[in-house]
């Protein structure tokens, strides 16, 4: 039986400003972004702050209300964070190298061969909490499991600075009586569904006929009877992963509210130019599926995918077609808050040729393609990039692929 750890720093960028602020550890605090280009929007607050009812995606004005003048207002720092978030994982570098980001400040770890090493997966757990606590000062909720779900709903259960086990013998009294919408992938639209037939723990979840869920969910419903059922055997992916990837993405939430299809298409063709990067660094050939994921200014998300005519791996093909997927499905009854594109159903082994292809023209593409990646490779992802995203100097500036943790279903939480 596998050991699978969740690792989940708390309130992180809060507790990172605490960390390097102690003058204002006693006071609520909250981390916000830009006033003039997202209002002040709540990103992170500490645990008195959260105490008083502040909430992330909060207006400042909001949290100001909640906690009157006391209040302390900190601009985001996505850069220490990064490094932060580096020099925790090489603590868990020292236990495993089976470890998967799920975000800036969460992430699994496959202890399963380090438990003779140093001890049982609880007793793990215990180590690297005591040692983030020690050498960095921030502290950590980790689950430990047999399996990642159950893991990250572990992490979940007990914050801050814990531990919790959820074993083959406990889980039924510790998870079971959940709500549905604590199993990770329930989002709200799933959770009304399975609300409006009865479903709402996640015990009840599991105990439904299988059929059932599918028949309201479609294959999705089959996929978290798995879940609630303890069966998940998904693996803990490692950075250099050797085993089929499915799919690649990355998604992106903005500096500031998309208020047009302008603005939107200049943030897909960022994220489409990240994902054929990513896909030709990982030596996968052409994919078939484009998925986007699209969040709005309040939390409701929305998701189509669609079959490309044909199979590719290039950016400007990506764009597009995302970009009609996004003129397709969005109502615009709000801004946009952020995006996700992600791939999949990749070509496996020789390609059927096409009779409608450009031969020449692919290889072309190829070449540049390769060009630009040995450029990148030296000077960095942004020493080129594509002339529609110089509409926004900020946006331009980001190195998305460099700096963003992606995970489609992690982005796509809200759902609709």
């Amino acid at each position: 039986m596998r050991t699978i750890l969740h690792s989940d720093l708390n309130n992180f960028y809060a507790s990172v400003e605490c960390l390097r602020n102690p003058e204002i550890r006693d006071k609520p605090v909250v981390v916000v972004g830009s006033k003039e280009d997202r209002h002040g929007i709540v990103l992170a607050k500490n645990m008195i702050a959260k105490n008083l009812g502040v909430k992330t995606g909060d207006v400042y004005w909001e949290a100001k209300q909640k906690c009157g003048n006391t209040l302390i207002e900190v601009p985001a720092d996505f850069i220490t964070y990064l490094n932060v978030s580096r020099e925790v994982r090489a603590i868990y570098e020292d236990y495993t190298e089976r470890i998967e980001a799920y975000g800036i400040d969460e992430c699994w770890l496959d202890v399963t061969k380090s438990v003779k090493a140093f001890g049982s997966g609880k007793e793990i757990a215990e180590r690297i909490r005591e040692r983030i606590k020690q050498e960095i000062g921030l502290t950590v909720s980790i689950g430990v499991s047999w399996n990642k779900i159950f893991a990250k709903l572990g992490s979940d259960m007990k914050k801050p600075d814990a531990v919790t086990e959820i074993t083959p013998d406990n889980y039924k009294q510790k998870v079971w009586s959940l709500p549905v919408e604590d199993l990770l992938y329930v989002g709200s639209a799933t959770k009304r569904k399975l609300n409006r037939i009865g479903i709402k723990t996640i015990g009840q979840l599991a105990q439904t006929d299988e059929k059932v869920l599918t028949d309201l969910l479609g294959k999705w419903g089959s996929y978290i009877h798995t879940f609630a059922n303890g069966k998940d055997e998904s693996p803990v992916l490692t950075v250099n992963e050797e085993e089929v990837i499915k799919s690649i993405g990355n998604s992106l939430t903005v500096y500031r509210d998309l208020k047009n299809e302008d603005d939107v298409e200049i943030v897909i063709w960022l994220l489409a130019d990240s994902v054929a990067s990513r896909m030709r660094e990982a030596g996968l050939n052409k994919a078939r599926t484009v998925q986007l994921y699209i969040r709005d200014s309040k939390l409701l998300g929305y998701q189509k995918q669609g079959k490309l005519l044909r199979p590719t791996n290039n950016m400007n093909d990506i764009a597009k077609f995302a970009f009609k997927l996004f003129k397709e499905i969005y109502p615009w009854n709000e801004y946009v808050r952020g995006l996700g594109i992600s791939v999949t159903d990749f070509i496996t082994g020789n390609e059927q040729l096409d009779m409608f292809a450009d031969i020449a023209k692919d290889e072309k593409q190829k070449r540049l393609d390769n060009a630009i990646d040995k450029l990148r490779a030296k000077y960095g992802n942004n020493i080129i990039q594509s002339a529609v995203v110089f509409k926004d100097p900020k946006l331009r500036d980001l190195d998305i692929k460099g700096e963003h943790v992606i995970h489609p279903y992690s982005f796509f939480k809200n759902n609709k």
